[in-house]
């Protein structure tokens, strides 16, 4: 967790921003929660594999049965609805939430593996 910390900025919405690099570093520690939409998650981007499909709208209702013991790591396409997601969860009671830096834009722009 420490590794975690050190390697991400604080956001004001109660979360933690870390970039590509050092998620994917520490991917491990992660539950990965992606918040875009089913089309998007299959789609050209792909996703992280083991990310959880809960689109943005969904997280409000799903978060509740979320383990907020998890380290969770937020994904959408480019950060503006993961930001959101995690700013959510962080209200609801979650202390460790991360929100990938760039989305998955930035995921695939640095070589990252992705599924479809």
């Amino acid at each position: 967790m420490s590794d975690i910390l050190a390697r991400s900025t604080p956001a004001p919405g109660g979360y933690r921003e870390i970039p590509v690099g050092a998620a994917s570093e520490l991917l491990g520690a992660f539950a990965l929660l992606d918040v875009r939409e089913p089309d998007e998650y299959t789609g050209e981007l792909g996703h992280v594999a083991g990310a959880q499909l809960v689109p943005l709208g969904s997280v409000p209702a799903v978060a509740p049965t979320l383990d907020r013991s998890k380290t969770w790591l937020v994904i959408c396409r480019s950060g503006g609805r993961s930001g959101r997601a995690a700013g959510v969860m962080a209200s609801l009671g979650f202390t460790n939430v991360y929100n990938l830096t760039g989305g998955m834009l930035a995921w695939n722009s640095a070589g990252k593996p992705v599924e479809r």
